[in-house]
C-alpha cells in the first residue's frame, strides 16, 4: 500500500507534474494517500484538509513551553491561577465524561471487541462516531493548556520529556484518526483514555482546590498505574487484531497503534519506577540509615555515662578522705 503510493509519487516527481524538490514530492505523496485512503467526510471539518495546520499548532506549543514561556517568566513571580485551574480541570472532566459516554453509545456497546472495521457509510451512528473523533482531536489541542499552566506557575519540574512528548504527539495521532480511521478498532484507545482522563483531571481539580483537600488525594500513585493498565489493554487489543487473518481492520494502522501504545507503556513504566519504586527504596534506605545512627548513639551513651560516673567517684573519694583526716 504505502510502497506502491511512494513509487507512484517518485515516478511523478520525475515528470513535469510535480515541482522537482523534496517538498513537492512529499506534497504529492500526501495527496495520493489522501485520495486513496482519506475519509472524504472529514473534509468538512476545519484543519482536516491538510496536516500542516496541526503541525503548526504543535510547533507553536513547543516554542512557547520550551523557549518563549520560560523567557517570559524569567523575572516574574509565579502566577497562582487557582480558580482558573479548578475551572479548566472541571471542564476536562466534563468533556472526557461526555466523550466516554459517546464512545460507548456510538460504537463500543455494539462493536465487536475482537475486531471492528471502520464504517465509512453515512449512517447516523457512523456520522456520530466521526463527529466524536473530531471532538476528541480538538480536546487534545485544549490539553496544551496543561503545560502552559506549568510554565506560568513556574512548575518546571513537571515539564518532563514524557509530558512534552505526550502532548506533542497526541494531536498528530488524533488528526490521522479523523482523516483516515474515524471508528472501529482505532477508537478503543480513545474509550480507555477518556475514562483515565475523567479520573486524572478530577484529581487535578481537587489538588487545585487547596490544601484542605489534600487528605482526599491519597490515590495519586494509582493514577499512574491506571495509565499503565490502559496501554497494556491497548497493546493486547491491537495484537489480537493485527495477527488475526479474519480481521478486516487496517494492518498498517494496527501496527502504528501497537507502536504508539508500546512507546507510551515504556515511558510511563519508567516514570512509575523512577517516581515510586526508587522513591520507596530511597525512603527505606534513609530510614535504615537513621535507625543505624540512632542505634549507634544509644550504644555510645552508656560509655559516656560510665566515664562521667568514674569522674564523679573520683571527685567524691577525695572529699571523703579529707573528712576522715579532719
Amino acid at each position: 500500500m504505502a510502497a506502491e503510493i511512494a513509487h507512484i509519487a517518485i515516478e511523478e516527481f520525475k515528470s513535469h507534474y510535480v515541482t522537482k524538490n523534496f517538498s513537492g514530492l512529499m506534497q504529492r505523496y500526501y495527496y495520493l494517500v489522501e485520495e486513496d485512503y482519506g475519509d472524504p467526510r472529514s473534509n468538512r471539518f476545519p484543519m482536516m484538509s491538510n496536516p500542516l495546520y496541526t503541525f503548526g499548532l504543535v510547533g507553536i506549543y513547543l516554542s512557547w513551553v520550551l523557549v518563549i514561556g520560560p523567557y517570559f517568566m524569567r523575572d516574574r513571580k509565579p502566577f497562582q491561577l487557582k480558580r482558573t485551574m479548578v475551572i479548566y480541570n472541571a471542564f476536562q472532566v466534563a468533556i472526557s465524561a461526555y466523550m466516554f459516554y459517546e464512545h460507548l453509545v456510538a460504537g463500543w456497546l455494539n462493536y465487536n471487541l475482537k475486531c471492528q472495521p471502520v464504517d465509512y457509510s453515512d449512517s447516523p451512528m457512523s456520522k456520530r462516531m466521526l463527529n466524536l473523533c473530531y471532538v476528541y482531536y480538538l480536546s487534545k489541542l485544549t490539553e496544551f493548556a496543561d503545560t502552559v499552566f506549568f510554565v506560568l506557575r513556574k512548575k518546571s519540574s513537571q515539564i518532563t520529556w514524557l509530558h512534552v512528548y505526550h502532548h506533542s504527539v497526541t494531536p498528530l495521532e488524533t488528526w490521522v484518526l479523523v482523516k483516515f480511521v474515524a471508528g472501529g478498532n482505532a477508537t478503543f484507545p480513545n474509550l480507555l483514555n477518556n475514562f483515565v482522563h475523567i479520573c486524572m483531571y478530577f484529581y487535578y481539580m481537587m489538588s487545585a482546590m487547596g490544601p484542605n483537600y489534600a487528605k482526599f488525594l491519597w490515590w495519586k500513585k494509582y493514577m499512574t498505574e491506571l495509565q499503565i493498565a490502559q496501554f497494556i489493554l491497548c497493546i493486547i487489543h491491537t495484537i489480537r487484531a493485527l495477527f488475526s487473518q479474519q480481521c478486516q481492520f487496517s494492518k498498517f494502522i494496527s501496527s502504528l497503534l501497537l507502536l504508539n501504545s508500546s512507546i507510551f507503556f515504556c515511558l510511563f513504566m519508567n516514570f512509575y519506577i523512577q517516581a515510586y519504586k526508587k522513591g520507596k527504596n530511597t525512603t527505606a534506605l534513609a530510614a535504615a540509615n537513621q535507625a543505624a545512627i540512632c542505634a549507634s548513639e544509644s550504644l555510645q551513651k552508656p560509655k559516656s555515662l560510665e566515664v562521667n560516673n568514674n569522674h564523679n567517684s573520683q571527685d567524691i573519694l577525695p572529699s571523703l578522705s579529707q573528712k576522715k583526716v579532719n
